[in-house]
């Protein structure tokens, strides 16, 4: 170490070891509009109504946003059955992440996850001075008794992307139910429910009834998918009332800014455009697994908007993305998820997803 790194400040612990989270790609140099089906996004934007609120917002850029965000936590506790005063909404499911780790876990402690989950977990645990622990799974699913094996005095916080990114799959509610039940009952289960509303099956909880009956389970969701409204990061978790107490002294005072609480409240209110959002996932999503089945491609079952593809090796995942990307496609690589010989495709529009087929016909049909 240098004189001069020696004297400057240092970070605490955790922070310069944490990894930078890479995010989907949006452009490619030279086309001036790809296709962008990297990011998990709502190919069909945000609901009309949103976007006027969120305009009209405009005409109050000086007043500060309601702290509290009264009138938003109210709605969701309506159209999600949950009690307002124990929701708290975050800059994204990022933030609350985050601020659920800087509550609970820091040096000696542990924030356990599956192998493939969101990168997010250990990314914040790290930063936390926390140590991250990665549980094994079955094919590309969580396993309950990986999880319970690896649980112990030092975990804090498990965390459970439920159906997971980026592997599609999820767990049921019997499941959920014998993870809680095989916890200490000082470890807090999250429960990361961002894509709940692409789920369609009679088994899966997105977690409201856990958190009613447990004090020591949290739900998190986001706006930024079938809501459509990922740029202006908007996200709420519900929680025990100790727990929201202690992640309310941590968040910034006005952490959620006037137009994306207003754009919040009204796409609550446009239950048409989600439905209308959930019926073309409900219809492509199955047309895009068919159709990559049909060129060999495999992929695990998702129940999400998107699929992880599956090839025969790093170097062919990598030689079809740079055949997509030649095409004006992204896709997401996921070397990142510890599965380099994968691409994640988010369900797009019809055109969109006919081009990620031709492209990947054509890479089949190469020597």
């Amino acid at each position: 170490m240098s004189e001069s790194e020696k004297s400057r400040p240092v970070p605490r612990p955790g922070v310069l070891e944490a990894p930078l989270y890479v995010a989907g790609r949006h452009e490619i140099e030279g086309i001036d509009h790809p296709i962008v089906l990297s990011a998990n996004e709502n190919p069909l934007g945000p609901s009309r109504s949103a976007i006027a609120a969120y305009r009209k917002a405009a005409d109050e850029l000086h007043r500060y946003p309601d702290g509290g965000a009264e009138a938003l936590r109210r709605a969701l506790g309506i159209r999600f059955g949950c009690q307002p005063e124990r929701i708290v909404c975050g800059a994204g499911s990022d933030e609350l992440i985050q601020l659920l780790i800087r509550a609970y876990a820091g040096p000696g402690d542990e924030v356990l996850h599956s192998a493939h989950g969101f990168v997010m977990y250990p990314i914040a645990a790290t930063a936390a001075g926390a140590t991250p622990v990665a549980a094994p799974e079955q094919a590309l699913t969580t396993d309950v008794d990986a999880l319970l094996a690896r649980a112990n005095e030092r975990t804090k916080l498990v965390f459970l992307a439920n159906p997971n990114n980026p592997t599609g799959t999820y767990l049921p509610r019997d499941e959920l139910i014998r993870l809680r039940a095989g916890l200490p009952d000082r470890t807090i289960l999250v429960i990361d429910a961002a894509y709940a509303e692409y789920v369609g099956r009679n088994d899966y909880t997105a977690g409201v009834d856990l958190v009613e009956s447990h004090p020591n389970v949290v739900m998190t969701r986001t706006f930024s998918k079938i809501f459509g409204l990922a740029a202006l990061r908007l996200g709420w978790c519900y929680c025990p009332q100790h727990i929201a107490d202690a992640i309310n002294r941590l968040r910034g005072p006005f952490n959620i800014s006037v137009p994306a609480q207003a754009a919040g409240l009204a796409a609550i209110d446009d239950t048409a455009h989600l439905a209308t959002g959930r019926a073309h996932n409900d219809k492509w999503l199955p047309w895009l697994t068919e159709s990559l089945a049909d060129l060999g491609i495999s992929t695990t079952p998702s129940v999400g908007n998107f699929v992880l593809a599956r090839f025969d090796s790093e170097q062919g995942a990598e030689e079809a993305y740079a055949l997509l990307e030649s095409r004006g496609v992204l896709v997401r690589r996921m070397g990142g998820y510890g599965l380099a010989d994968s691409l994640r495709i988010t369900v797009g529009l019809e055109s969109e997803l006919v081009a990620v087929v031709d492209a990947l016909a054509d890479f089949k049909a190469s020597p």
